[in-house]
């Protein structure tokens, strides 16, 4: 087997049901009970203006540094509603992908959204579109297509781990990985989570917050409280 230049059509794929329950949560709350541990660098940002949250199933494609020939083999292979997660080993000087490529998974493949640790280009029009586009920066400077890469193998994009499958979930803050096989563990608990930080918001808007907990923490951990102004 030629490592290096390798697809795989198929993928581990998690319940449907649960990654539509994911839509309905925000970034935060999810990565919040997940030790805070899975998002992606923020140098992967919004590049777009979808109306909703962007989620899925990982289609992941590795690239040598900016080389898209895997991804061209991504646009026959990725299915509707996968989210399309490209690592391009860490390069930041060659666009990986623009408008025509785009528009066929949005509009052939019908594709989630897709995820670009690296640059893109065409962002006048690609900045107006519906679907969601994370992508680390722009460039008019286009890629090779002579590979390798791969297909549906574990890549790491904005410093996360992403596996084949993996629920990828992003909205205006960015984007987190979640992993497959937990999934159906970690919905609940950020359901919860959800519900309490909406009676949080409530509580600090209205004053009613306790913060008596701040005290203590400072005071454990060796804070010095002066009531007094600072002197160099």
């Amino acid at each position: 087997m030629p490592v290096g230049k390798r697809i795989y059509l198929k993928r581990n794929l998690p319940d449907p049901e649960v990654v539509k329950a994911f839509a309905e949560l925000p970034a935060s709350n999810v990565a919040d009970c997940m030790a805070r541990n899975c998002a992606m660098h923020p140098r992967i940002r919004l590049m777009s203006k979808p109306d909703h949250e962007m989620v899925g199933p990982a289609f992941t494609v590795h690239t040598r540094a900016g080389d898209n020939l895997a991804i061209y083999a991504a646009l026959r292979f990725c299915q509707p509603g996968d989210v399309v997660v490209i690592d391009d080993e860490g390069d930041n000087t060659r666009s990986l992908i623009g408008e025509v490529m785009m528009s066929y998974l949005r509009d052939q493949k019908k594709i989630a959204g897709i995820v670009v640790d690296g640059p893109i280009r065409d962002i006048d029009n690609l900045q107006n579109w519906k679907l969601p586009i994370y992508a680390r920066s722009t460039t008019p400077g286009g890629p090779y297509k002579e590979g390798p890469g791969e297909i549906n193998v574990p890549v790491a994009c904005g410093n996360v781990s992403v596996n084949p499958g993996d629920v990828i979930l992003g909205d205006p803050d960015g984007v987190i990985c979640i992993p497959r096989k937990d999934a159906d563990q970690i919905l609940p608990k950020a359901q919860a989570f959800h519900q309490q930080d909406d009676a949080k918001q409530v509580a600090f808007s209205q004053g009613s917050v306790d913060l008596s907990w701040v005290d203590r923490s400072l005071e454990d951990k060796g804070f010095d409280i002066i009531d007094d102004v600072y002197r160099p």
